[in-house]
């Protein structure tokens, strides 16, 4: 009988572990909806899906006069690694990155082995999402940054 307990308090333990990384998707609730940046000649609109099971779908849209819409596709999933953001823009292969370790008002992902960026920053931003996208390239630090209002 003893060694059934240390079993079960073993698979508790493994199942507890699996679900922190969907408790930290739960805690994003707060960047669902439809989010909105325009500019002079420029509307950059962000979408988030509710958190259900340990996931968010996200889509982005960039619309410049002139120039062909850029579209990416995102996801926030609960992996073994932890909460992750995962890019996905055409001709690229998908880019995981890791939620680290913050206030519960950001939201910052990095992967350090990517080009740019290596860090995917969201952040409550009073009524606003502010986001953030920032690493280097040829050593000197880059980012850029968006402020969105809420659409709908």
């Amino acid at each position: 009988m003893r060694g059934l307990s240390i079993v079960l308090a073993a698979v508790a333990l493994a199942g507890s572990a699996q679900a922190a990384p969907a408790d930290h998707v739960q805690a994003l609730a707060w960047l669902a909806g439809s989010w909105v940046q325009r500019g002079e000649n420029l509307t950059v609109r962000e979408i988030w899906t509710v958190p259900q099971d340990g996931a968010m779908a996200g889509a982005s849209q960039t619309n410049r006069a002139g120039r062909k819409p850029f579209v990416e596709f995102m996801t926030i999933t609960a992996e073994p690694t932890g909460a992750t953001f995962t890019a996905r823009i055409e001709g690229q292969p998908p880019t995981p990155f890791v939620l680290k370790a913050g206030s519960p008002d950001e939201a910052t992902f990095e992967n350090l082995a990517h080009d740019f960026p290596q860090r995917v920053i969201y952040r409550r931003c009073g009524q606003d999402l502010c986001a953030r996208i920032e690493g280097t390239v040829n050593g000197k630090p880059q980012s850029q940054d968006w402020r969105y209002a809420r659409e709908r």
